[in-house]
């Protein structure tokens, strides 16, 4: 016989005065990333847009600042009399946003947040999925809050049958874009969607892919490179996302791109994923060079020059089996990559370590030195000391965490592949 308020009449209906008292944590951060890395440059990091209230209008504003920020185009098919649009399609977006304001657990005091990276869109919300990834896309809702789901089933933003995820894969599909990827993390109770932005094997990205036709890898391995060369890292999950394969079949293929060097693996049992390997790295760096210059042509060029152009997107092996540049070539080419710029006193002690290798103060303040250069991952650091990671890892890295003289840049996910180091605001 009273009336009180409800945590989904809070979160359906309260005002944005209510939101910020009661549940202050509970809000979208729209998050603007310059580049395609997580705080790849430390004096850029990021713009951002706090966004609270009531999640019935909420949902309009989230999309529209979203959409403001994406590239625009239309196609006009030869013969046809109405243009089309080209890009992310809207719904998909919508249907990606209206899953994370209703499935979210609303017992974490967190936000979900938003993140524009240059190539795609990634929305983290609390909550893992009460799906299994095996059933992502199959009929059936499974809903955390019941309330907010039938609020939204009432007025037609959802409709809580299960079918989003299906709808979004054939729309990007249909778009000639990548499939949505989606990971549910138990340990850190996280969702996260990820949305590639460019047109999913162009025109570039199947010459770019002709350099590894020797190998033999089939169209879906080749999905793969391109996924880790926009987002960084895959893993089985995700694989079998990109590629409708069983989950036996996704680890062969995996394992096949590992042992052509293609792919490294970390992690171990079901917390494996792979990031860029030896001779996937060698042709980033290429490309990164590239496009750093004006000779992006030339780059294209020259494979087209070496390859004949297949008549599908698997060419025919060729008859070679050499790599197209040398492991120690990659080293080479990667530490001056990390060093350019770099300060004097750096430089400095770099050409004093041959001497000093077994001086474990010295390298420690040369660590320190390099993180308070610019953010490093453990690799980015191995390349530079021409050491191996597990090394600096182990002998180095962890300590100077635990002495408080480095921080991790993302501390929620330690495992990160994109974890890198900074120096601690005190003096090393």
């Amino acid at each position: 016989g009273e009336l009180r308020l409800t945590y989904a009449g809070l979160l359906l209906f309260g005002s944005k005065m209510a939101h910020r008292r009661l549940i202050p944590a509970v809000r979208v951060d729209y998050i603007r990333v310059p580049g395609s890395i997580w705080i790849e440059n430390p004096d850029n990091r990021f713009t951002t847009v706090d966004m609270r209230g009531s999640l019935l209008l909420i949902l309009s504003r989230i999309y529209n600042s979203v959409v403001d920020d994406l590239p625009k185009g239309f196609l006009l098919p030869e013969g046809e009399l109405q243009a089309e649009s080209v890009g992310l399609p809207g719904r998909v977006l919508r249907e990606a946003l209206v899953n994370a304001l209703m499935h979210r657990s609303y017992r974490e005091n967190q936000p979900i947040q938003i993140i524009r990276y240059s190539n795609r869109i990634e929305i983290r919300n609390p909550g893992f999925s009460l799906k299994s990834d095996e059933h992502f896309g199959d009929p059936g809702s499974q809903q955390r809050n019941p309330f907010i789901a039938a609020v939204f089933h009432e007025t037609n933003l959802a409709e809580t049958k299960g079918s989003g995820i299906r709808t979004m894969r054939k729309l990007m599909d249909k778009s000639g874009m990548a499939p949505p990827t989606f990971e549910s993390d138990h340990s850190q109770n996280t969702f996260t969607t990820r949305l590639l932005l460019h047109h999913f094997l162009s025109e570039f990205d199947l010459v770019w892919l002709r350099q590894f036709d020797y190998l033999g890898i089939n169209d879906n391995q080749k999905k793969a490179l391109i996924f880790i060369r926009e987002v960084g890292a895959i893993d089985n999950p995700t694989y079998r996302q990109l590629s409708g394969e069983d989950v036996l079949k996704a680890s062969q293929e995996l394992r096949s791109l590992k042992n052509f060097d293609l792919l490294f693996s970390k992690g171990k049992s079901r917390a494996t994923y792979y990031v860029a390997g030896a001779l996937l790295q060698t042709a980033l760096v290429q490309l990164d060079e590239s496009s750093s210059s004006s000779s992006a042509s030339a780059f294209v060029g020259n494979i087209q020059a070496a390859t004949a152009p297949p008549n599908s997107l698997t060419a025919p092996p060729q008859n070679t089996t050499a790599p197209p540049q040398q492991v120690d070539l990659l080293a080479s080419n990667e530490r001056a990559l990390l060093l350019k710029d770099a300060p004097k006193d750096i430089l400095a002690m770099l050409d004093k370590m041959g001497k000093r290798t077994k001086d474990k103060s010295f390298i420690n303040g040369l660590i320190v030195r390099l993180c308070r250069w610019k953010f490093l991952k453990a690799s980015e650091i191995a390349i530079i000391l021409a050491k191996s990671e597990k090394w600096v890892l182990r002998e180095y890295i962890t300590l100077l965490i635990q002495a408080g003289e480095l921080q991790y840049t993302i501390p929620d996910m330690k495992n990160h592949p994109d974890q890198a180091y900074i120096a601690s605001a005190k003096e090393g």
